[in-house]
């Protein structure tokens, strides 16, 4: 017998939290915990829906990190932030529910913000949704401290939005430059209902006022701008960020929102603007990844982490109440004009015993997770099947052409089929006669395939049949590979605590 699937009315999607019943989200623990399709070394939904990662940040000497959550549901509901911490950004360890929705200001949802260690506290930033009896929204940017012991407290509002914005004005980034704080968020326009990356600043993280619109393109980036960041990339600024309703004749992309970055000089602030900014790039250009993360470590290296998930997309777990995950963390560089995303070294730690392979059958069956390294010989072209079925009619192909130059994901022959309407494959071009180099992770139903040390990188979800897991050519191919198995990240998991009453912030 079938589970029944619930209506979720809107009055359903924002039920305070202490309206759930524990066995309800005890039921919906399991449903996630046990899926064919749940990640495995990737951070994944405790329970419900996965949303943007946030507040990724170093403090107390971890990494820390929170995403975006409604954990009733594979919807989009009354959202909190769920929280987690690392040594090495491989292994985390889960710290339960951080940030709630418990004012009036959040009363809507605990949306995207961001964070940054300040003195012996992090400090949040991020966007509260309000809504009044009317479904009228405001949005609230929001400041709160967080002690070493995950405790948050001292909510209170930072500032509003100006006359000149739309309701459509969230997730800011906070950034300290030259003794000031700075503040960017995402914007829309009230004149043209245009997207824009909105600048504000303050001294000490009370009084805040506008800058203005930041400035680093002529081309209008369609209807809003989600999730900006800023970060230092080998000496240069790298700007992250989501438009939406972007003109495909101003950037190539086929999702239905891309994840794009802008290579700039420096980031000045005081001015608003970029300085001598190149061209827009795709951050991925594989079929899933937006509102994607970023900051610079003390050390100043540069890390980002991305939502593998699609707003307004819907995906086959749906129909077990579970949905989304995040990418690994990949570290940012810069070589050669080319914004560079590789995997942090420590993922190494989870690899098995290594295989070397050089033969057209890698793999008669696997266990759904692992690392698959190999360099392609120039003058070649083919297809390497993964996840696929004996007879290959179900499969995750990756086509390949290393004397013209192209790579081609293609998700078209998987058992359940994801945004049709945006097209089953992704190609890039790459250089003419050269050798290729990939270094792909598969976690059950996640891709991410590394191209010529991260020049490149293809992410989306597949789903096929769990047992059907073969990997192969297509024909006899001159290549070199490794493979290892990679082992499961273990974390506690903590129920909800119950039972908190709404108030004002200060």
């Amino acid at each position: 017998m079938e589970d029944v699937i619930m209506e979720w009315t809107r009055e359903k999607r924002y039920l305070p939290y202490n309206q759930w019943s524990a066995e309800k989200l005890l039921d919906l623990q399991a449903k996630a915990a046990n899926s064919p399709a749940q990640m495995h070394y990737h951070l994944h939904p405790i329970s419900g829906l996965v949303n943007d990662p946030n507040g990724f940040s170093y403090f107390n000497g971890e990494y820390h990190l929170f995403y975006q959550s409604y954990p009733f549901g594979a919807v989009h509901g009354l959202k909190s932030w769920w929280h987690f911490k690392s040594s090495d950004l491989v292994h985390w360890e889960n710290l339960g529910l951080a940030v709630k929705p418990d004012c009036k200001a959040d009363s809507h949802g605990a949306y995207s913000g961001s964070a940054m260690q300040i003195g012996d506290r992090l400090f949040l930033m991020y966007t509260g949704n309000h809504r009044d009896e009317n479904w009228i929204r405001t949005p609230y940017q929001i400041g709160a401290w967080m002690d070493k012991n995950g405790n948050v407290s001292d909510k209170h509002v930072l500032f509003e939005k100006p006359a000149n914005i739309t309701e459509h004005f969230r997730d800011p980034q906070i950034i300290k430059k030259n003794g000031h704080y700075y503040a960017i968020l995402g914007a829309q326009d009230q004149a043209e209902k245009h997207g824009h990356i909105d600048v504000w600043k303050s001294d000490n993280l009370t009084d805040w006022h506008e800058l203005g619109f930041l400035h680093f393109t002529d081309q209008t980036m369609g209807y809003m701008i989600e999730c900006p960041n800023i970060v230092n990339v080998d000496g240069k600024a790298v700007a992250i960020f989501c438009p939406q309703g972007l003109d495909q004749q101003v950037a190539n992309y086929r999702n239905i929102y891309p994840n794009m970055y802008v290579i700039a000089d420096q980031a000045d602030f005081e001015k608003t603007q970029l300085i001598n900014p190149g061209k827009l790039h795709n951050l991925d250009e594989g079929f899933d990844v937006y509102a994607s993360q970023a900051f610079n470590a003390p050390d100043g290296k540069a890390y980002v982490i991305s939502w593998v998930g699609l707003p307004d997309t819907t995906y086959p777990t749906d129909n077990e109440e579970w949905a989304n995950c995040l990418s690994q963390v990949k570290e940012l560089s810069i070589k050669d004009g080319k914004l560079l995303q590789q995997p942090v070294s420590s993922i190494k730690s989870l690899r098995g015993q290594e295989e070397q392979t050089n033969s057209q059958l890698i793999k008669e069956k696997t266990n759904g997770q692992y690392e698959l390294a190999m360099t392609i010989k120039a003058g070649q072209n083919g297809k390497l099947y993964l996840a696929a079925s004996d007879d290959l009619s179900q499969n995750v192909t990756l086509s390949f052409d290393t004397a013209k130059g192209s790579l081609t994901l293609d998700r078209s022959h998987n058992a359940q089929s994801v945004s049709e309407k945006y097209g089953q494959t992704r190609s890039i071009l790459l250089k003419q006669d050269a050798d290729l180099k990939l270094d792909i992770f598969v976690d059950h139903s996640l891709i991410e395939v590394f191209v010529n040390d991260g020049e490149h990188v293809l992410t989306g979800r597949f789903f096929n049949d769990p047992d059907k897991q073969k990997i192969c050519f297509d024909h006899k191919i001159d290549y070199t590979g490794q493979f290892w198995k990679m082992k499961t990240i273990l974390f506690k998991v903590k129920a909800i605590k119950n039972g908190s009453k709404t108030h004002r912030c200060s």
